[in-house]
């Protein structure tokens, strides 16, 4: 029989190896910014010292699919946008974004397509002098903008084609290239992300983005927060749980508002407006915006039917703690606004980054920050003070 203060020191002694292993396995968090053709402006490069990677957003899809393509269009070049960065800053290239997926779905289909496809991204990567490109495919397997177009069991089968084509993209690219994702932050859009699709992703990418905002939007019938602790940690929590490793993931920030009108008489009666209906927001054969929600970045002029109020969301507004996010519900016009003010993204560190242990941020996007770059200064101190404990755990 062994003595109990061996064996208890032993188990001390293990559990400090554990605690060692994983604070000393800990890299520098990434910090990953969305370069918008809408908002192609950056702040001073002393603003920019914790920006890692820069995703200049978009490429098109459909690009990739034609064998004998030799141009490569987009808003900037990678020279042009090198310099206003740190040296070591990696310049990727987004492919995709919001509604435009027909040109992954055509890559996807066969063998013979999707090694057209990555050859072709590989091709520009070397021509542009990019360091690696990163895929906005929103979503694999439906729930896209087309979703009432085209139903998801039509896209079924882009389930099992997605990580296939990561798998060409890599083989493609090679290992030095960073090869990345955008994925949703909405379980119901997860409909490419399970236990059995996610390890096959990940034997691909580097990261992935983590879509934890536009969490409300038009496909919504009550009012959230549309960029909230509690989705947002519910998002990070689905990937885990299907097999990504915190560290592969990034946490992503919106710098821009969003609002929506609601039900005036069944809000007014509720003790608070989190919860409470919208207007019927999207047409429910086809899908499309009816008008009752919009947003705009803080570099974009403030639309004149809304501005009386945002200015009474700037000032009267509120932090939910208990799910974690600004936001003002103005009685007056019924409209929910949501958005994350400096503050709410401080908060999400402790919150989120290190309740979770997370590889990264990401925001959408620099130049929607502009010209004050408030919340890009937030999200900048977050990253200084977790960079600050990560170092005090390996002393």
């Amino acid at each position: 029989m062994w003595p109990v203060w061996p064996i208890a020191m032993r188990w001390l002694s293990l559990s400090a190896l554990i605690m060692a292993t994983e604070t000393a396995a800990r890299p520098s968090p990434r910090c990953i910014m969305y370069l918008t053709g809408q908002h192609p402006v950056t702040p001073p490069i002393d603003q920019l010292q914790h920006v890692t990677h820069v995703a200049l957003a978009f490429m098109r899809p459909g690009v990739f699919n034609d064998p004998a393509r030799s141009d490569w269009p987009l808003f900037t070049t990678v020279d042009e946008v090198r310099p206003k960065f740190p040296k070591d800053t990696k310049i990727m290239i987004a492919i995709g974004g919001w509604g435009d997926t027909l040109g992954f779905s055509v890559a996807a289909l066969t063998p013979e397509t999707r090694k057209t496809f990555a050859e072709n991204v590989a091709r520009m990567v070397k021509a542009t002098g990019a360091d690696g490109v990163d895929v906005d495919w929103e979503y694999p397997g439906g729930n896209g903008e087309d979703y009432k177009q085209v139903p998801n069991a039509d896209k079924a089968w882009e389930i099992n084609a997605y990580p296939l084509l990561l798998m060409e993209l890599r083989d493609a690219l090679g290992p030095n290239k960073v090869l990345s994702a955008a994925v949703p932050g909405l379980e119901r859009d997860m409909l490419a992300f399970s236990r059995e699709t996610v390890p096959r992703i990940m034997r691909h990418l580097d990261f992935l983005n983590v879509m934890t905002y536009d969490m409300m939007n038009r496909r919504d019938t009550v009012t959230k927060h549309h960029t909230g602790v509690q989705l947002s940690l519910a998002a990070v929590d689905a990937y885990v749980a299907r097999g990504a490793a915190p560290q592969a993931l990034n946490l992503g920030f919106a710098f821009y508002t969003k609002y929506f009108k609601t039900e005036h008489e069944a809000c007014a009666k509720l003790a608070s407006p989190i919860g409470c209906p919208t207007l019927l927001l999207e047409n429910p054969k086809t899908g499309a915006d009816l008008g009752r929600g919009s947003g705009f970045s803080w570099h974009d002029p403030v639309p004149e039917d809304v501005a009386a109020s945002f200015v009474r969301a700037l000032d009267d507004g509120t932090y939910d703690d208990q799910h974690g996010g600004y936001y003002y519900w103005d009685q007056s016009e019924d409209l929910w606004w949501t958005f994350d003010t400096p503050d709410a993204i401080r908060r999400k560190f402790p919150l989120i980054m290190d309740q979770r242990r997370l590889g990264g941020v990401f925001a959408w996007g620099l130049g929607e920050d502009a010209p004050v770059y408030e919340h890009l200064a937030a999200l900048s101190d977050g990253l200084a003070e977790m960079k600050a404990k990560n170092r005090k755990e390996e002393l």
